[in-house]
């Protein structure tokens, strides 16, 4: 029976193999783009390993009540033990007038990122933190590759953001351009409240559609039939007369 045979050997030892996981875990939590690309079994393995970590930094922030704090202190120390230790001279070299002090290691650093940022934003997802891509084969040695990153990386979010605006503008184009159909299917150039308080008769707009200006009858009336040339006619017309 295969009992206790959970996990693969990945040729190592089994300090090495659990060096090696905090190493890839310290990789993938400091990456800028929160992604590492390795091996399919190593990222396999690294998936389980990093994912109990972050879930320890998601329980520290659902923390309530009077104990809290003290509860928080022991989540970090437990997610403390999947990253390597702080350098093992910064202890030493505390204390010492005149001797700068060893820098943190990146670990430390790991272990402050996932308390701070990726515990908050984890925070409503029970699990599945990680996403596993494969690549194919690397050429020399025909290994199977495989990127293991983060889920809700920066990279989704702005892809996302993009997404929004670009639909926000179509949606804005589509509604100007029914308004745009609603206007002339009323036959007027002009909407609002303006529009209401004008009224405009259907030949008149006709009109102004087919480029000719409107013209008013009762204006038309009252004006003098015939221009200069008729006036003239006219006239000399009651000369003639008089000469007669």
């Amino acid at each position: 029976m295969r009992h206790q045979k959970a996990h693969r050997k990945l040729g190592r030892t089994s300090a090495h193999r659990m060096s090696m996981l905090r190493n890839l875990a310290t990789s993938l939590i400091n990456a800028q783009d929160e992604r590492i690309i390795t091996t399919l079994p190593k990222a396999k393995e690294l998936r389980p390993f990093v994912e109990r970590a972050i879930t320890l930094s998601r329980h520290a922030t659902a923390l309530e009540g009077d104990n809290a704090e003290a509860q928080a202190v022991h989540l970090r120390r437990q997610a403390a033990g999947f990253f390597h230790a702080g350098n093992s001279q910064q202890k030493a070299s505390t204390g010492r007038r005149g001797q700068e002090r060893a820098p943190r290691t990146a670990g430390v650093l790991a272990l402050r990122r996932l308390f701070d940022e990726l515990g908050q934003r984890f925070k409503d997802r029970p699990g599945g933190y990680t996403r596993i891509i494969k690549l194919g084969r690397r050429d020399g040695d025909n290994a199977e590759l495989a990127i293991i990153e983060l889920v809700d990386n920066r990279r989704e979010r702005e892809a996302e953001e993009t997404s929004k605006r670009a639909k926000s503008a179509t949606s804005g184009k589509k509604k100007t351009a029914k308004a745009s159909k609603e206007v002339e299917g009323t036959g007027s150039r002009r909407g609002g409240r303006k529009a209401d308080k004008t009224f405009e008769k259907e030949e008149t707009t006709k009109a102004r559609g087919r480029g000719k200006v409107p013209v008013d009858d009762s204006v038309e009336d009252q004006k003098p039939k015939g221009g200069r040339r008729a006036k003239k006619t006219e006239s000399t017309a009651g000369e003639k007369d008089t000469d007669k």
